[in-house]
């Protein structure tokens, strides 16, 4: 048997142990339902924030005009309506026709002081000369009140509110993405595996110093070449991360099935260049490539650690690292043969989230085989480096009376 071969075995069995450790805890179903209670309290976070800024559902929009004007308003009303997304937030909110009585200025403004409900806007007087009030937060619906009476009346001159065109309307399916659908899909592929690898890669940091805290690190340093330590503790946390990854996928996948057709329709059409099934595995491959890089950097960092303290003041530093990937990444996404791209590429952990933008916007396919040879050879750098840093810093250092320990515990 080869060196490499038996330090692979020896880096699986490693793996498996620390994937059995994670997963079949109660602690990871806690990390695995994660998500929900972040949904959870973007909800709670969601209300709160619209009780302080306001109902608008109790707003409406007024027209005072004669009755024998009310039909035309609201066929003409019903009309500009089409221009808007259904249910969209943008929508105007309800039109009310009313009567004049007695003054129509002061009718008008009376609106504004009722207890029944939040008017927007008001219009009042002829349709060629209206006047419009409106609230602080009714500029928008003053702009469609003016519509409405223009519209109205060249539907009086006409005689006739109703359309005159039949206009038949039908839906076309691009062939391949548009511009804006290639660039959506390069920044939504960036933009996913860096939340994956913000979300997932972390725990490397705190699973490599627990172990060196405990002195299970150097129990296995003993028994196996640290290298294979940790290339199967990278594995193993992998595996527990690809875990999550597919729980979600699969929920997520089978969610959008259920959505009614109208809202489904409502999405917009994401298509990479390089092909669906191209992209999905390269998603999947970049995403892996991300992970291992990260990790073995995490994991490295983690285990020249000794306290909680330490790992806590190394979380910010970690973070924001990520954060210049992504914005790296992210900017390379949108300038395209920039040199901001080409950086972006090369730099071995920045590479990932580029190569995927790349996947987006352009149907090359030898940029990824190196680049995916490129990340690989950093992996082993980073792990091989880490574990000798690991060796030298930590292994042999200390006391005379903890190496004798050591020593004779290998």
């Amino acid at each position: 048997m080869s060196k490499f071969s038996r330090m692979l075995r020896q880096a699986l069995t490693v793996a498996r142990r620390d994937f059995t450790a994670t997963v079949f805890t109660p602690t990871f179903l806690l990390f695995l339902l994660a998500p929900v209670l972040m949904i959870g309290f973007g909800a709670v976070g969601g209300i709160g924030a619209q009780s302080i800024v306001g109902d608008d559902s109790q707003m409406k929009m007024v027209v005072i005009a004669p009755p024998s004007q009310a039909p035309t308003l609201i066929e003409t009303d019903r009309q500009l309506r089409k221009l808007f997304p259904r249910k969209s937030e943008i929508m105007p909110p309800p039109l009310t026709v009313e009567a004049p009585q007695g003054d129509p200025a002061a009718q008008a403004r009376a609106y504004f002081d009722s207890d029944k409900f939040d008017a927007a806007a008001v219009l009042y007087g002829p349709l060629d000369k209206p006047e419009i009030l409106y609230a602080r937060r009714g500029w928008t619906e003053a702009q469609f009140l003016t519509q409405l009476a223009e519209q109205s009346l060249r539907a009086q001159k006409l005689g006739n509110a109703e359309p005159l065109a039949t206009v038949t309307q039908t839906a076309v399916k691009r062939g391949q993405g548009s511009p804006t659908g290639r660039g959506q899909a390069a920044s939504i592929g960036v933009f996913a595996i860096f939340f994956l690898t913000l979300f997932l890669s972390g725990q490397a940091v705190g699973t490599m110093a627990e172990e060196r805290s405990n002195k299970v690190i150097e129990i296995l340093a003993a028994a196996v070449p640290l290298e294979s330590v940790f290339f199967g503790k990278l594995i193993g946390m992998f595996g527990a991360a690809m875990l999550f990854v597919l729980f979600w996928a699969t929920v997520l996948i089978n969610a959008t099935r259920l959505l009614p057709p109208e809202i489904a329709a409502g999405f917009p059409s994401v298509v990479a260049v390089i092909g669906a099934p191209t992209y999905a595995l390269l998603f999947i491959t970049y995403f892996t490539m991300s992970y291992m890089l990260l990790g073995a950097m995490f994991l490295s960092i983690g285990a020249l650690t000794s306290t909680q303290r330490e790992l806590q003041m190394l979380s910010l530093p970690i973070t924001i690292f990520q954060m210049m990937m992504f914005g790296l990444a992210l900017g390379a996404a949108t300038r395209p043969g920039s040199w901001v791209e080409i950086a972006a590429q090369v730099f071995p952990f920045s590479s990932p989230f580029a190569m995927i933008g790349l996947a987006g916007s352009s149907p090359v396919i030898w940029p990824h085989l190196l680049a995916l040879a490129w990340q690989a050879l950093w992996v082993a750098i980073i792990i091989t480096v880490g574990a000798r840093v690991f060796r030298r810093g930590v292994l042999k250092s200390g006391s005379p009376k903890r190496k004798t320990k050591i020593e004779a515990t290998i």
